[in-house]
């Protein structure tokens, strides 16, 4: 008999229900084929979270999550909440969440699958074979520093990193580059921020125990620059908090369509696996949904959480099968579309393919 896993599944708002079902979809005929079982429970986050609840991070989501071996994450938020005082919002919520789960490490793949090369903003041969992973700093950093003050004629934000925050993201892009192409650009503003000077620092202490991966820095602006200009030049970009967050998502649009990658929030405890792109409310309910980002996160999750490599890899191969074969959802219809199909054919394709691999 094969193992048995426990998953914390948060749908959230908008979208999400609709994208986490069909991921469920995905894992369980992966599960079937590499026979482990898959037990799922959900939590309330976010806007459904403020509903049903009043807060944005109920106890028993924060309680619930501590016990599970991974938890799928589809996305939150809406203009609903928008008006709320800002510890109510939703994204108040996942911030808290991912704090509480110890998810330090934020790992934001980037890759441009060749049958999307033309979906791309920027010429194909920039962009063609692009394959970046993003190491973002989560928890530390100006968005949780203290402290902080807002009034209507003075706001100001600390951005604070310690000795032990700074070595531990970096093991982790380290850790992550000698698995790949074993090069790391640090990226930061060292040239005017002190937090940033200390960050080279013990990136330069921390690589000395990886004598077989390369070390580079970068100042982020410069960094944001390169992105664009020559994307294959990186490997593993390793940043903090703030840096992290605006990288990532300018690359993300190396490929053409937010709505294709994922993203992997772990730590020492459990670690969180989500789309990167946002719970889209003006098209939820449409069955027009992009899965494949959140199908993605779940082979993340299987690969990072779970150690299930070769049912990890059974879904990468499935999502480039069905990219090869012509299957689009309406985001991506323009590009080499065979046939443009609904959220939940995409998942059931997706699905069989894994099934019969």
């Amino acid at each position: 008999m094969g193992k048995n896993y426990k998953i914390g599944v948060i749908r959230g708002d908008g979208i999400g229900a609709e994208i986490v079902d069909e991921a469920i979809n995905v894992l369980d005929a992966v599960a079937t084929k590499f026979n482990f079982t898959l037990n799922y429970e959900d939590f309330l986050l976010g806007g459904a979270a403020i509903d049903e609840t009043g807060v944005p991070l109920p106890e028993e989501t924060i309680n619930g999550v501590k016990k599970v071996d991974a938890v799928l994450f589809g996305a939150i938020g809406g203009p609903k909440w928008d008006n709320l005082e800002r510890h109510l919002r939703p994204e108040s919520g996942l911030l808290a969440l991912r704090k509480e789960m110890g998810t330090f490490a934020n790992l934001r793949p980037a890759i441009v699958y060749d049958e999307l090369v033309n979906a791309s903003t920027l010429k194909p041969e920039v962009v063609k074979g692009v394959d970046v992973m993003v190491v973002r700093e989560l928890t530390g950093g100006i968005y949780f520093g203290q402290p902080r003050e807002y009034s209507s004629q003075k706001a100001y934000n600390t951005m604070v990193y310690t000795r032990e925050e700074i070595r531990r993201i970096a093991e982790v892009a380290f850790d992550i580059a000698l698995k790949r192409d074993k090069r790391v650009c640090s990226v930061d503003k060292a040239n005017v921020l002190e937090v940033s000077q200390l960050w080279r620092e013990i990136v330069e202490e921390v690589s000395k125990d990886y004598p077989d991966v390369e070390l580079t820095h970068m100042y982020v602006d410069n960094a944001a620059m390169q992105l664009i200009r020559e994307p294959k030049q990186f490997d593993v970009i390793l940043t903090g908090n703030i840096f992290g967050d605006i990288l990532s998502d300018a690359a993300s649009m190396l490929s053409g369509s937010i709505g294709l990658l994922p993203s992997a929030s772990i730590g020492s405890k459990v670690g969180l696996y989500e789309p990167i792109h946002g719970s889209a409310p003006d098209i939820a309910g449409q069955g027009i949904a992009n899965p494949i980002a959140t199908i993605a996160s779940a082979a993340m999750m299987l690969r990072y959480a779970l150690n299930e490599l070769e049912a990890a890899d059974a879904i990468d191969s499935a999502i480039k099968k069905v990219l090869a074969d012509g299957y689009r959802t309406g985001d991506i219809s323009a590009y080499d579309a065979k046939e443009i199909v609904s959220t939940t054919e995409m998942g059931s394709i997706i699905a069989n393919y894994v099934s019969k691999a």
